[in-house]
């Protein structure tokens, strides 16, 4: 299944920018190192979150929804979020992050949990954060997790 999922997350970025993204990536891993890389993903993620603001949400199931309705209308995958005992728990599948190349799938998820702490924030999430609890996987999952962590 994973090269059926390879060629369709190719297929999702227009090749007008694939070689693009992909030099930039490496100017920037030759540039930054991959705590500031993280940070800055992180900050870009907060600035798309600000500029995209959530309606309020009642219910885990209409935050649901209305993640996976501006994913789905930018074409950067779906969401699936559940309520854990502890935590918040977000998993997010078909990011098109792999355009900056695989490299680069160690400090883009930034960018996605930097776009949940902000969205969430300002859905009243004060004092809690999001945290990656995973890496990019062969399923195109990665997991984010809002609760109270260890600073």
């Amino acid at each position: 299944m994973v090269p059926i999922l390879d060629y369709l997350l190719e297929r999702q970025i227009s090749p007008q920018w694939r070689g693009m993204l992909t030099a930039l990536a490496h100017e920037f891993e030759t540039q930054i190192g991959h705590d500031e890389l993280r940070q800055l993903m992180y900050r870009v993620g907060g600035r798309f979150a600000a500029a995209h603001q959530l309606p309020a949400c009642e219910s885990t199931a209409e935050l649901a929804q209305t993640l996976n309705l501006y994913w789905h209308e930018m074409d950067w995958g779906y969401v699936e979020v559940s309520d854990e005992a502890e935590c918040l728990r977000i998993v997010h599948y078909c990011a098109p992050l792999r355009t900056f190349g695989d490299a680069a799938l160690a400090w883009t998820p930034a960018f996605l949990q930097g776009v949940y702490q902000t969205w969430l924030s300002a859905l009243g999430a004060q004092g809690l954060s999001v945290a990656q609890t995973s890496e990019y996987g062969e399923d195109t999952a990665i997991e984010f997790r809002l609760g109270r962590h260890p600073a």
